[in-house]
């Protein structure tokens, strides 16, 4: 087993487990395929362990077939942080006994879930869907503390138009923080005794001339960056890398990606040959008389 928090992980989303796995793999590499699905998590999975673990195959064998099973898409090594307070790291092998795409796996190594599977398309029927039930508008609070005036004091009754004509006034209270409980006082106190000839236009009047102050709001708080959690690693070379420049899990360097061939060689012809020759021997002579 590996040091706490390290070695490997299994991959989620992993298929049942069936007896053809790795029967896509080459004997070396489903052997050792084989060998790692049944390690529990957290053991270790250096080259080293793995060549002690198995009586078949040395370091540089199974070095080999790590890096196949990469490109295979069976595995990824990766740097996780323990937390954003620690700036500790541990290095771990994400296996997945059902092989991966590099898309699934940049995808798992940014968001640390894997990507959500397309869902199938519902089974049409020929019968229609049934009507959408008619439902009642919810009252806004504006409007529900317009219309209970009336029953907060009696000189204040008023009507449903002249509940939706004032809700947009009504509205910009709430919207500056003001409650229901405060609203109804600020309209009520202090009414005239011998009664309101306008219901709606002295409601209209005490909107406007009781319309508490807009609140001063906070400055924002500057967003803290985000902190890196998870970093791939090449398998083979263990450089970290960004996922997108790991295919099959490996470098540019470990994928040893071919150079430009050299130009072909110019072939001369004899009698070019016989004349650079004349010109070499001339150029000899000139130069022995000087």
């Amino acid at each position: 087993m590996a040091s706490p928090g390290y070695g490997k992980q299994t991959a989620p989303g992993e298929l049942p487990r069936a007896a053809d796995d790795f029967g896509h793999l080459p004997a070396r590499e489903a052997y050792l395929a084989s060998l790692i699905s049944h390690l529990p998590d957290g053991a270790a999975m250096d080259v080293k362990t793995l060549a002690v673990i198995n009586p078949l195959f040395g370091q540089m064998a199974v070095r080999t077939a790590l890096n196949n099973l990469s490109t295979a898409g069976h595995l990824r090594r990766v740097r996780e942080r323990v937390n954003a307070d620690r700036p500790q790291w541990v290095f771990r092998t994400y296996f997945s006994r059902t092989p991966r795409s590099d898309a699934w796996w940049n995808h798992f190594i940014a968001t640390g879930e894997p990507p959500q599977a397309p869902q199938p398309p519902e089974a049409s029927t020929d019968s229609a869907p049934d009507p959408p039930e008619e439902r009642r508008p919810t009252a806004s609070p504006a409007y529900a503390a317009l219309a209970g005036l009336g029953i907060a004091d009696a000189r204040l009754p008023l009507s449903a138009a002249d509940c939706a004509a004032l809700e947009p006034l009504a509205a910009e209270w709430f919207a500056r923080g003001a409650t229901p409980a405060l609203f109804t006082a600020a309209l009520t106190a202090g009414l005239p005794p011998d009664g309101i000839h306008s219901p709606a236009a002295f409601t209209r009047r005490r909107l406007l001339d009781k319309l508490p102050p807009e609140r001063p709001t906070a400055p924002p708080t500057p967003a803290t960056p985000p902190v890196t959690a998870r970093i791939a690693e090449c398998t083979d070379c263990r450089t970290p890398c960004r996922p997108h420049a790991l295919l099959g899990g490996l470098c540019r360097t470990c994928r040893g990606t071919p150079t430009a061939p050299p130009p072909p060689h110019r072939r001369l012809s004899p009698a070019a040959v016989r004349a650079h020759a004349a010109r070499v021997r001339q150029a000899v002579i000139t130069s022995s008389r000087s």
